[in-house]
């Protein structure tokens, strides 16, 4: 463990991101953060973004909130995700806030859904409420590109999404639509709101969205690559 060390700057290549990613593997996040100095919270209740903090100081992210690239010089975006025992997504994946204004003349190539996943190093992280949050251990990383078939899917359930937004229908949509992607309500409490177009072209006030990957759209992904039973 002592060879190890957290990324002081951020890497030069993506091979390196890689590299270092590839050197997590293995290791519990309590070494990690133990090694980093970083407080290990009791779970992840009122910290649902240490692990993505902890990783970020390991790999060397820049990005930190903003709303760029996490490692914006390489053009690539990190996602933990969370497994069970067979390597399967516990949860849906977190994209980016969903535009619910000025849309007019937008698509799907200049999106910011587009731009956070046109290259995503994946960090699968052992996730079941079973085994203690210091005791997770990270996976193998996957440096991942979608696929002509991944971008097609993606493209049609953003394009159907936006086309409900622009007219007026956001508060219509549900966590079923799309069928790799969704929208849904992203917001610490209700009272956070923010402007949307109504179905008659007026101001609304409703609840920040955000866009999520399906579990299956992730699973299929990591199965490909993978090769994991049962999938």
């Amino acid at each position: 463990m002592c060879s190890l060390s957290p990324l002081a700057s951020p890497p030069k290549t993506q091979a390196q991101l890689l590299a270092q990613a590839q050197q997590l593997a293995g290791y519990s996040l309590g070494e990690l953060a133990t090694l980093a100095g970083l407080p290990i919270p009791r779970d992840l209740k009122r910290d649902k973004g240490w692990i993505g903090v902890l990783l970020e100081i390991w790999l060397g992210a820049s990005a930190g909130s903003k709303p760029e690239q996490d490692f914006a010089a390489l053009g690539v975006e990190l996602k933990t995700i969370p497994v069970d025992s067979r390597g399967r997504p516990l949860e849906t994946t977190f994209v980016c806030v969903a535009p619910l204004t000025g849309n007019s003349g937008v698509s799907w190539e200049t999106s910011h859904v587009r731009h956070k996943l046109k290259r995503v190093l994946w960090v699968p992280v052992e996730g079941e409420r079973a085994i203690p949050l210091a005791e997770r251990r990270v996976g193998t990383p996957l440096l991942w590109t979608p696929n002509d078939e991944e971008d097609r899917q993606l493209r049609m359930d953003w394009e159907e999404l936006m086309d409900l937004i622009v007219l007026g229908q956001v508060e219509r949509i549900t966590a079923r639509h799309g069928e790799v992607l969704q929208l849904r309500p992203k917001a610490a409490n209700s009272r956070a709101l923010t402007e949307a177009i109504g179905a008659h072209g007026e101001p609304i006030l409703t609840l920040p969205r955000g866009f999520y990957l399906k579990k299956n759209f992730t699973a299929a992904l990591l199965a490909r690559h993978f090769l994991l039973a049962g999938n």
